[in-house]
């Protein structure tokens, strides 16, 4: 016989899904339980994005022989930061509209220590920059200059951040100086127009999450931020509770897209706390869009944010606005294991 609390489950979860704008043919029929990952026993860990795997198997060197969530994480996201060829993280990230590579980076430990660099300059990897932050001084997050003398104070090498290639894209964005943020395969079409190669530059941050085989958790973000965006502007990815957030007592959340849409809903901490109240890591990154989406109802097309989440018992979910966000999992069956995310909307973009 159901009970009051499975009523009322039942009645939240019907009245948050009438609760979203109709989105008629474009909106998708596929089930968001087929892209959630079960629960299973011992250490794994998750990433944003395709380009996760190689960062996933950085980060399993540690997770897998018994090594800590944290340091794992850690290792993990600097595979993307050193990347020339990933244009959205790190080195080889395109510029802000005056020319200059700026990024921003957090990390977040199970235990509620975190540590964050923002909108930092000449440093390869700022999430090295997030944890000393974290761990040597009473602050969370460290912004420009600021953040730059504190690199230069714990040693942290310095060079210039901008490739050629990211700076021939600059420059031959300049002709047009229109600034337009675009989701995720559309991204090609839009560079090719530049009369550069094809790929996801915009907006791609790398978020993990890990599990270690103690149970212990923790996250990592870290992304050069919105090509062409104005100087000085700071997305999601460096903000505790926007861009990541973990919690060792439920689990972890991450997010990619378009960090001011994040921001404004706290949309990691957001998905963390629906799964403290008993939702799945999935129906809890579906909430989660949906809240967005519902505020921004002539303007979510042009919009892509996806959540990714794990759970403490290794169940993962995600889920985005538009089609094309996928994420990459791995664990002691697989390394190498990539998965498509349900979307809200399914044909605006490829």
């Amino acid at each position: 016989m159901p009970t009051r609390r499975d009523f009322l489950k039942s009645t939240l979860m019907t009245a948050s899904a009438l609760a979203v704008p109709s989105i008629g043919a474009a909106a998708t029929t596929e089930p968001a339980q087929r892209a959630a990952i079960p629960a299973r026993a011992g250490a794994r860990v998750v990433s944003t994005w395709d380009f996760g795997v190689p960062a996933n198997r950085a980060a399993w060197a540690l997770l897998g022989p018994g090594g800590k969530a944290l340091d794992a994480v850690e290792a993990g996201v600097q595979i993307p930061e050193a990347d020339r060829a990933n244009h959205s993280v790190g080195l080889g990230g395109y510029p802000d509209r005056d020319g200059h590579v700026t990024l921003d980076a957090s990390i977040m430990d199970g235990d509620g220590r975190c540590g964050a660099v923002a909108c930092i300059e000449r440093i390869v990897h700022p999430i090295r920059v997030a944890r000393r932050v974290m761990e040597v001084t009473p602050h969370v997050l460290l912004v420009g200059e600021g953040a730059l003398q504190f690199a230069r104070e714990q040693g942290f090498h310095e060079q210039d951040l901008l490739t050629p290639e990211a700076e021939k894209a600059w420059h031959a964005w300049m002709k047009e100086a229109k600034y337009r943020p675009v989701p995720n395969s559309e991204n090609r079409d839009y560079h090719q127009s530049l009369g550069l190669p094809g790929g996801k530059h915009n907006h791609d941050t790398i978020g993990m999450l890990a599990v270690d085989a103690h149970g212990h958790l923790a996250g990592a973000c870290t992304t050069s931020g919105m090509a062409w965006k104005l100087h000085g502007r700071v997305g999601d990815s460096p903000i505790i509770g926007a861009g990541l957030y973990v919690d060792g007592e439920v689990g972890g959340a991450t997010s990619t897209g378009v960090g001011e849409e994040v921001i404004r809903n706290a949309g990691s901490f957001l998905v963390v706390e629906l799964m403290r109240q008993g939702r799945s890591p999935q129906e809890a990154c579906e909430e989660a869009v949906r809240r967005i989406v519902k505020k921004r109802p002539d303007g979510a097309k042009e919009l892509q944010v996806g959540f990714l989440a794990l759970r403490r018992d290794g169940a993962v979910g995600a889920f985005a606005i538009q089609h094309g966000f996928t994420y990459a999992v791995c664990d002691a069956d697989s390394q190498d294991r990539v998965f498509g995310s349900p979307s809200v909307y399914r044909t605006s973009f490829n």
